[in-house]
This record gives structure tokens, C-alpha cells and sequence, in this order.
């Protein structure tokens, strides 16, 4: 947003001397940050009016002129292809150097053969209209050698450009004057308030007691808050004068004639949007500001068609629509050239509904930015005040009918907003001594009102600061702050009591899991989005397509679903990796969603732990992997065959990657909670992974809550060396590695610390090779040859009488 300094000296004079560098860092310190500064009106210095002398064909081309010209002290010739070039015509040049308003900067350039010394202008070329044939013609007394902004008087402006994402929660800054109200405490200087009582009082000596020509009549369930209307005839529609086209261009808006100039101008410098009618255009003598009930078509004033649905708010007369509330209004209500009575609007609006047909329409106009940050209405009458005293100023003939007519809210029983506070907390708070009276006087200068004795202060909150802002005492603490300056206040630490935070089980638990995954699992933690597309489950073959939890206002096709699962979203992370690595290990922590008649929506944090290698089988890593980590975070867990009686939910048998044989179930706390499978190479083809790619899955989201003992048992490092024997042994295919290890724990030798799967190998067949690993330790004493022996023979005897041989 463009704030003008000249626009902000009608309200405040700023300390002379300042650099518009020192005016924009102290704004940026204590209001909002301004993003850039820069002068409007310098080019107008540097452009001169010049009288032509003589001007002869060109040479090498036909249309074009070389042009001798005066400049007062001096002349110079250019090239021109004008067509109205003559003796005697005055017009703009525009020197070598300069950059034009339309943002050509003009250099030394050789035309056909021929240097040309600058460029002769038209009005197109000085920004000043859209498109022009010719040089633009002065008037006959034009002092030549005078500048533009010595013949035009005008002023250079120092423009800030504010950043609109630091006013969003201030809509009293939309506007020049409360923006001046900022530069006055900032600054400390006196803020004059030309809007007093006297000058209300001057304007509403216009009203009169006739009958209003128009009422407006708010209907129930529509956007409107309060509606003020009021009918002037006798208007003149022209060109604007030149303080307010100039005030206006610097501020972004172009010049359209005085009538729909004013509105805009008093938006810019109260804050307030408004709309002014064709009164002539209105049917009837009433308006109503009311919702939709059909789809309608309307021309808005952009000549752009649009489609307004059922609920849209509008402003329309016996006809049909006039406005869309609170955006934009429409074509065939509005000011023209034959216009000579009008119907003025100043209104509030609720902001959500605003916001939601803006968005929808893809209309965000100046008027919708400013109610989308809840504008306060007691403002209102201020505006169409300001406005009836501007048109009346322009158009001397103008005569208001009858007075302010309105409807919608009762300003009378706004609710004042009043807040405590006290100066020890103050300064406490912002670690700086401040004293009372200064306190006072910067809230003061705000428009707040104080009172209190002592250290107590009672603060009533003006009514434009309560709408989306000020409601807390942490608040005027803000406001103290930035105005005294955050940069003048030294950095302190706060004086506090620390102890040490415990964390709770469900956080204890997530953490131990991490560190034991990253430490000792070997695994790297991924985060998925917990939104996903219906295109990611298919691709998964995933039974569940969650339609029931589909946001109403997804940002894609790709994430407008909550996630049933955190399966397909893991296989999509193995994919990206299996292009870089031939082993990984993922694991996440995250939640899963499902429909729910009664809560509408269940959630469920779930672990998932991946394991990948290109060639060798990752389900009996996996499952070692599980069951330490089952151990290490002291979950009441085993693994143990599927059981049809006793499925696992978090995996549908029936699903495509359902392994048949490579598959085990996680009992916790006497329910199946968990799974731990290889991935079918069907759905691995799918998303094109070559190799081995198992999963467990983990749904603790019913026990996480629940404070885990700590069974650790404490002891010392065994002072003797254990030993390894490691054997292989030929079982059928079909033989389940849980029922060679059952055979193998039959032996019992108290030596025997371990038992586990070293290696498995399948030759094809019927048989394969299970390499089983048995670790012996004695804490007393070294284990001799002979005892070595003779547990290794028992154990190889235990598993040839259960049916598993010893490998030849």
C-alpha cells in the first residue's frame, strides 16, 4: 500500500530536516514495515516546455522530421515521426537521461543516420493518458525553459510503500488519517483533527428536512452490518482538479472524473470504502441490501460479467442487482458524464462472507481488502460526512435532498472496550523504566483513553482498535513497546525460575523409539503429508479410498483426502530412495484417519518401519529389529503367527501386497496391534522397486498414553569371553523359522544366552537352509573346549530329532 507524506502533512507536521530514509526506518520501527520509499514528480523537474523553431524532412525517411526546438536558454534539434509537428507548437521534452513515467529511460541514439538530443513527448509517454496521437500540444502561454512541475505546480512526493501483510490485524491503518495518528506518536508530534465536531456540524448544516429520495432496508441473513445512504442533485461530472488527480496517480489509482475521483480519494484518507450511484438509475425509492436465492448474471463495473450464486449478498433496487456487497459495483449504476443527481453508500459488511465470495469470484478489489479486516462501523458517518462536503466543494450547484438515511446496526450499543493494567507490569514486561506519564501520554496519542490512580491504569480502547485488535492487556504492553521503539530497548533476559520439564508417555515413547530406530535399527526418519490422493491409493491397490474424509477445499487432486494408512505414502518415499541406494532403512511416526459415524473422524498414531536391499531378504532383519525394539521401549509385546481368529486391522488380507508366507503379527497387550510383512512383488512392480521390501506397522495410539515400566535390569560387563556356534539345517520350504527356533529352545544349557536366524538361503525346491547362531557366555569363569563341544553336539542332536538335519 503507497502512503503519501504530502497526503500525511494535511494531519501532521513531521520534524523538519528529516531524510525520507529516517521518516521510513522510525515508521518501520514502531508501525509497519515499509518496503520501499521512492519520489513521485521528480521526471516532472526534469521534463522542459519547449517551442518549436523549425523542423525539415528527413533525409533517408519520409515520415520522420528533424525538429529544431527552443528550450528557452538554448536549442536543440531530435527526430520526430509526429504528425501534428508545426512552428510554434509548444510541447513537453524530455532531456537525455531522463526516465519517462512510462519507465523508458532515453539515451544517445543515432535515427536514420541522425543524433537525436531527447524526445519531444506525447501525453502517452507521460503516463498521462492510455493511448495519444502526436506530441502533446501546450497551451499558446506556456513559459518556455519552465520545467512541468514549475508550469503544472507540482509537488514532489515522497511515497512509502507499505507492506499490506503488517496491517492485516490494523484496518484503522487502510487509511492516510489513522496512518497519520501512527506518524504523530511516532514522531511525537500534535496530530490535527480536521473531522471535530464543529466541522461535522458544518457539514450537516446541508441536510435538510425534506424526504429522502431512497431508503435502504436491510434484509435478515445478509453480509450488511450498517447501510448509510444520502441523495445530492445538482452535480456536475468533470475533470478533477489537480491536488486530487495528483494524490490519487501517486497512490496507484488513475483519474476517472471528480465524482468517482472523491470516492476513492476519501477511502484513501479515511479508510472506509464507499460507492456512488447514478441516482437516476435506481428504480424506486427504496434499495435493499439482501441474499441471493438464484444463480443471476451481473456486469460489474470492469465490464466483466460474473456469476453470483444463491447466499451472494447484493445491494438492488425493484430491478435486480445494483452491487455486489462489499466489492465491486455494477455497470449500469454507475457515474458518467450525463450523471446529475447521485445516491452516495457508505456501508459495513461482515468480513467472512466478503472474503468468501471474493475468493470465489477471484474479485479482490481495494473495497474488499478493507472489509475482509473487519472495519469499524462507527466510522461510517464520518465518511459520508466527508464525502457530501467534497462533491459539494466540486460542484457549487450541488444541493443535498433530505438527510442521512440508514439501517442495519445500532451505533449506540457498541459495546466500549476497557482494559486494566499497571505500570509496574508494564515496564516489567518490557524490561525498560518508562515512568507513568509517559505511558499515558503515548496511549493518549493513540486515541486511547486513561485514567487511574497511582500504578493502576484503566484504558478504554477506541472503538476502530477493538474491531480485530486490541483486546488484552498483553496488547497496550505491544503498543507501549513499539512506539518507545523496540531498538531502544536493551535485551535482557527474563528473570524466571527453570526446573526441569518431564515429558509425558506419549512423548517419552516416541522419543525412545526414534533413538533406538536411528542407533541401532540402522533407519532414517521420513515425514509424509497426512493429506493424499485418491491416485497414491490406487497406485498402492489400497482397499480403502477414505472418500468419507475429503476436504471440502483441498489444494489439489494430489492432497484432498486425509490418509487411511501410512503404507502407500511410505512405498512412494522407497521409490524415490531405491534410485540412490541398494539398502535403507525408513521409519515415521505419524497419524492415520479414519471415518467415524459417531466422531465423525478417528484418529490413530501409527510407526512404520521400512527395510530395503536389492538382493537379499529383509523380513528376518525386520522382525530382529521389532521384536529389540519392542524389548528396549518395555512394550508388553511378542510376535506371533496370523491368527484368522484374531486378525490384524492394519492390514486388509485381501490387499494385493499381502505377503502369504512372509507375514507375522504383533501381539500387545493381548491384541493384534501390529504386522510385520514383505511387500508382494506386485504392487513393488507398481512403483518399479527391484529387490527385497519389507514393513512393520505399529498402531500404539491405544496403549501410548499409558506410563511404561522400566524393566531394565542393570548389570556389569561379563569380565570372560562368550563364543558363537553357528550351524546350518535343511527344512521344507514351507517350515515357519518360529518352529525352528521353538525345536532349538528345547536344549536347555543355562549358558545359552541367545538364539537367532544368521542367514537364510533358498537353493529351489522343496528344502532351504536356515543358518541358526547360539551365543554361550558364562559370567564365573571361560568356557572350556570340552563344554563347548558338548552343547554344540546337543544342540545339533535337539534339531536332527525334531526333524531338522544338519546341512552336508
Amino acid at each position: 500500500m503507497l502512503i503519501s507524506i504530502d497526503w500525511i502533512s494535511d494531519f501532521v507536521k513531521l520534524p523538519e530536516n528529516l531524510s525520507s530514509q529516517e521518516i521510513g526506518n522510525r515508521f518501520t520501527m514502531a508501525t509497519a514495515e515499509v518496503e520501499d520509499i521512492f519520489e513521485e514528480g521528480k521526471v516532472w523537474e526534469q521534463i522542459y516546455v519547449a517551442e518549436i523553431i523549425e523542423f525539415e524532412k528527413h533525409p533517408e525517411a519520409d515520415k520522420l522530421n528533424i525538429v529544431t526546438f527552443s528550450i528557452g536558454n538554448e536549442t536543440k534539434r531530435v527526430v520526430c515521426g509526429a504528425s501534428n509537428v508545426k512552428v510554434g507548437l509548444k510541447t513537453p521534452f524530455a532531456p537525455l537521461g531522463v526516465t519517462l513515467p512510462i519507465g523508458f529511460t532515453l539515451e544517445p541514439k543515432k535515427i536514420r543516420g541522425i543524433l537525436s538530443e531527447g524526445m519531444l513527448c506525447s501525453e502517452e509517454e507521460l503516463g498521462l493518458k492510455e493511448k495519444s496521437s502526436g506530441i502533446m500540444e501546450l497551451p499558446n502561454d506556456a513559459p518556455v525553459g519552465y520545467t512541468l512541475a514549475q508550469y503544472w505546480n507540482k509537488k514532489k512526493q515522497v511515497l512509502l510503500d507499505i507492506d499490506n501483510k503488517s496491517l492485516t490485524h490494523r484496518p484503522d491503518l487502510w487509511g492516510h488519517f489513522g496512518m497519520a495518528r501512527e506518524f504523530a506518536a511516532a514522531f511525537e508530534c500534535k496530530l490535527n483533527n480536521p473531522f471535530d465536531l464543529d466541522w461535522e456540524t458544518k457539514v450537516k448544516a446541508l441536510f435538510n428536512n425534506k424526504k429522502a429520495p431512497i431508503t435502504p432496508i436491510m434484509e435478515d441473513g445478509s453480509a450488511g452490518k450498517i447501510y448509510l445512504g444520502l441523495t445530492i442533485e445538482g452535480v456536475e461530472v468533470k475533470e478533477s482538479p489537480s491536488w486530487i488527480k495528483d494524490r490519487l496517480e501517486a497512490c496507484g489509482l488513475r483519474s476517472i472524473n471528480n465524482i468517482v475521483d472523491i470516492s476513492n480519494y476519501v477511502m484513501l484518507e479515511l479508510g472506509i470504502p464507499n460507492h456512488i450511484f447514478d441516482r437516476d438509475k435506481i428504480s424506486g425509492d427504496r434499495i435493499f441490501i439482501k441474499r441471493l436465492t438464484q444463480e443471476t448474471e451481473f456486469i460489474t463495473l470492469d465490464e466483466v460479467e460474473r456469476t453470483l450464486i444463491p447466499g451472494d449478498t447484493v445491494i438492488a433496487d425493484n430491478h435486480g442487482p445494483l452491487v455486489i456487497g462489499g466489492l465491486m459495483g455494477g455497470l449500469k449504476s454507475g457515474v458518467t458524464e450525463n450523471t446529475n443527481s447521485v445516491f452516495i453508500e457508505v456501508a459495513n459488511w461482515h468480513a467472512y462472507p466478503i472474503r468468501n465470495t471474493s475468493n470465489r469470484l477471484g474479485l479482490r478489489t481495494d473495497s474488499s481488502q478493507r472489509y475482509e479486516k473487519s472495519l469499524d462501523s462507527l466510522l461510517c458517518r464520518r465518511t459520508i460526512l466527508r464525502l457530501t462536503e467534497l462533491i459539494v466543494q466540486q460542484c457549487p450547484k450541488a444541493k443535498v435532498i433530505g438527510n442521512i438515511v440508514s439501517d442495519g446496526e445500532d451505533l449506540n450499543q457498541i459495546p466500549i472496550v476497557e482494559l486494566k493494567s499497571n505500570v509496574t507490569h508494564i515496564e516489567k514486561v518490557l524490561g525498560k523504566s518508562i515512568g507513568r506519564q509517559k505511558i499515558i501520554s503515548i496511549l493518549e496519542s493513540l486515541d486511547f483513553k486513561v485514567c487511574g490512580n497511582g500504578d493502576d491504569l484503566i484504558v478504554l480502547v477506541p472503538s476502530y482498535r477493538a474491531t480485530k485488535d486490541i483486546d488484552c492487556e498483553a496488547d497496550l504492553v505491544e503498543e507501549i513497546g513499539r512506539i518507545i521503539g523496540y531498538d531502544h530497548i536493551s535485551p535482557i533476559s527474563p528473570k524466571l525460575d527453570i526446573f526441569p520439564v518431564k515429558l509425558d508417555s506419549v512423548k517419552s515413547l516416541h522419543r525412545k523409539i526414534r533413538q533406538f530406530l536411528v542407533n541401532n535399527g540402522h533407519c532414517s526418519e521420513v515425514l509424509t503429508y497426512p493429506m493424499v490422493g485418491e491416485n497414491m491409493l490406487k497406485k498402492a491397490m489400497w482397499p480403502t479410498f477414505n472418500n468419507q474424509l475429503k476436504l471440502v477445499n483441498s489444494i489439489s487432486k494430489e492432497a484432498d483426502r486425509m490418509r487411511p494408512s501410512l503404507l502407500p505414502s511410505m512405498l512412494e518415499a522407497c521409490a524415490k530412495n531405491v534410485k540412490y541406494k541398494s539398502e535403507f532403512g525408513l521409519f515415521e511416526i505419524g497419524r492415520t484417519y479414519h471415518p467415524d459415524e459417531k466422531n465423525f473422524a478417528t484418529e490413530k498414531n501409527n510407526l512404520i518401519i521400512a527395510k530395503y536391499h536389492a538382493s537379499e531378504n529383509q523380513f528376518l532383519n525386520t522382525v530382529n529389529i521389532t521384536e529389540r525394539l519392542l524389548k528396549v521401549t518395555n512394550i508388553p509385546g511378542n510376535i506371533v503367527d496370523p491368527l484368522d481368529k484374531f486378525p490384524c486391522s492394519l492390514i486388509d488380507t485381501q490387499w494385493a501386497g499381502y505377503h502369504p508366507f512372509e507375514v507375522q503379527n504383533i501381539r500387545i497387550m493381548g491384541k493384534m496391534h501390529g504386522i510385520i510383512m514383505s511387500i508382494h512383488p506386485i504392487v513393488l512392480r507398481e512403483y518399479k522397486i527391484k529387490g527385497q521390501l519389507t514393513i512393520a506397522i505399529i498402531d500404539f495410539s491405544s496403549f501410548e498414553s499409558r506410563p511404561l515400566k522400566d524393566n531394565f535390569k542393570y548389570s556389569p560387563l561379563p569380565k570372560y569371553p562368550g563364543s558363537t556356534f553357528d550351524w546350518t539345517i535343511v527344512a521344507k520350504k514351507s517350515e515357519k523359522i518360529e518352529n525352528i527356533l521353538n525345536a532349538a529352545r528345547k536344549v536347555k544349557i543355562k549358558e545359552l544366552q541367545r538364539l537367532s536366524i544368521a542367514d537364510l538361503f533358498s537353493p529351489g525346491g522343496d528344502d532351504k537352509f536356515v543358518t541358526l547362531r547360539a551365543e554361550f557366555l558364562d559370567p564365573d569363569k571361560t568356557l572350556d573346549r570340552e563344554f563347548l563341544e558338548k552343547s554344540t553336539r546337543s544342540l545339533i542332536e535337539m534339531m536332527k530329532s525334531s526333524g531338522y538335519p544338519l546341512k552336508e
